[in-house]
């Protein structure tokens, strides 16, 4: 096996080729499990939430955030509840700018289906 092409003359090595690829396997895995996994947490609100649950809801993002955790908020309209989207979009906007210390909007909201989505992730230390 060639070790150094570059070198003058090239380096090569003899060695077990069965060998070598279980090492380079190995060494992946053990790569991989070092490897930080994201976890995402979710929040569910309604288009006509309390302050009280809000503030309760805020509270959780918090937590997540402080753990590491990207925190996806999202708002579930029911029945003819879509038509009080720009409430939901106002809500989500408001819940990421109460987060603003703890985590930076990583998407804003965007409406798919019956669900507008937003994406919240922790800052750096």
């Amino acid at each position: 096996m060639e070790i150094a092409p570059t070198a003058v003359p090239p380096v090569c090595k003899v060695i077990d080729y069965k060998k070598f690829l279980y090492e380079q396997k190995k060494k992946a895995k053990e790569m991989k499990s070092k490897a930080q996994k994201v976890v995402v947490k979710e929040i569910r609100f309604g288009p006509h939430i309390d302050n009280h649950d809000f503030n309760f809801k805020k509270n959780h993002a918090i937590n997540f955030l402080k753990e590491g955790s990207k925190v996806r908020a999202y708002v579930m309209f029911r029945g003819r509840e879509i038509v009080y989207k720009d409430q939901g979009e106002l809500l989500l906007l408001r819940f990421a700018n109460e987060l603003e210390e703890f985590g930076k909007a990583e998407q804003l909201p965007l409406l798919e289906g019956k669900r507008m989505m937003m994406i919240i992730a922790p800052k750096r230390k």
